[in-house]
C-alpha cells in the first residue's frame, strides 16, 4: 500500500524515512514506524522482497511459531527496535529498514530449517542456512546496498542467540515475550497463542485441536478428552519420549523456546 501511494505521487519517500535529526529537533516520531513500511518502489528488488515475505515469513509463521503467534509478533517488534538502535550509529544509518526486516526473517528461517534444500533461480542448490549469505552475494552482484541486509542480519542473529542459543547452552531466557505483546493479540483476535497467559475469549474458535509433538515433548489429548485423562498423559510422556510412529523421537531434552521457560 505504501508503494502504491508513492507511485501514485500521494506523498515523497522523505516524508516517511528515518531521520534521527528531524525526529530529535521537529518530534516527527513517526518515522521511528513508517520507514519499515516501504519497500521502495515498483521494481524487480520490490517484487522480490515480496516473493520473500510470501514464502520464508509465512513458512516460519506456521512452522516454528505455529500457535505463538504473540511470539512471531514480538521478533518483529525486537528486530525493529534492535535496527533502530543500530541506526543511531551514523555510518550504519539508512532511511528505511522494511529490507532489513525481511532479511531478519530470512536469517532466523535458515536457522530454523538449516538442512531444508533451497534452489535459487533453478541454477544453485544449497541448504537453508546459507540462504541469508547467498542473498547477500546476489544484493552483491546486482549492485544493491548490502548494509540493510548485514543488518537485518545481525539483529536476527541478536534474537535467534537471546531466545534458543543462549537457553539451550544453560543461560537464562531474558527475551519472554511481554504480556502486552500477548493482549494485543489477543485484542485483535488474529493468530493463536497456545501458551498465552492472557484469558482468551470464549466466543472466539477453539485455538487447538488434535495432538501436538514439538510442546514439551509430549502429546496433548484432544479438547474434548478429561483432565484426568490429559494429566495421565503428561505423566506418562514424562518417562518416556514421544514417538512419532516412524521410529524417531519426536524431542529430546529441555525447550526454553516454547514455552517461555
Amino acid at each position: 500500500m505504501t508503494t502504491s501511494a508513492f507511485y501514485l505521487g500521494l506523498f515523497e519517500y522523505y516524508s516517511i524515512s528515518l531521520d534521527y535529526g528531524l525526529v530529535l529537533k521537529h518530534f516527527q516520531v513517526w518515522r521511528l514506524i513508517t520507514n519499515f513500511f516501504f519497500l521502495g518502489p515498483f521494481s524487480f528488488p520490490f517484487a522480490f522482497l515480496l516473493i520473500i515475505i510470501a514464502k520464508y515469513g509465512v513458512a516460519l509463521e506456521r512452522g516454528p511459531f505455529d500457535k505463538r503467534t504473540a511470539d512471531f509478533v514480538w521478533m518483529l517488534i525486537f528486530g525493529a527496535l534492535s535496527l533502530l538502535v543500530m541506526a543511531a550509529v551514523p555510518f550504519l544509518s539508512s532511511p528505511f529498514f522494511g529490507g532489513s526486516v525481511v532479511f531478519m526473517m530470512v536469517y532466523v528461517w535458515g536457522r530454523e530449517f538449516p538442512n531444508a534444500r533451497i534452489s535459487i533461480y533453478g541454477v544453485v542448490t544449497l541448504k537453508g542456512f546459507y540462504l541469508p549469505w547467498a542473498m547477500l552475494a546476489l544484493d552483491l552482484i546486482f549492485g544493491n546496498p548490502l548494509m540493510p541486509d548485514m543488518l537485518g542480519i545481525a539483529a536476527g542473529h541478536l534474537h535467534y542467540f537471546l531466545t534458543v542459543l543462549h537457553p539451550l547452552s544453560g543461560g537464562k531466557f531474558i527475551l519472554k515475550t511481554p504480556l502486552w505483546v500477548h493482549k494485543l493479540v489477543a485484542f485483535w483476535g488474529e493468530g493463536t497463542q497456545i501458551n498465552s497467559p492472557v484469558q482468551r475469549d470464549p466466543s472466539t474458535s477453539v485455538a487447538f485441536r488434535g495432538r501436538s509433538y514439538r510442546l514439551n515433548g509430549s502429546r496433548t489429548s484432544r479438547s474434548n478428552s478429561t483432565p484426568a485423562t490429559n494429566q495421565a498423559g503428561a505423566d506418562s510422556s514424562a518417562q518416556q519420549p514421544a514417538d512419532r510412529g516412524d521410529g524417531s523421537v519426536a524431542f529430546r531434552g529441555k525447550s526454553y523456546r516454547l514455552n517461555g521457560r
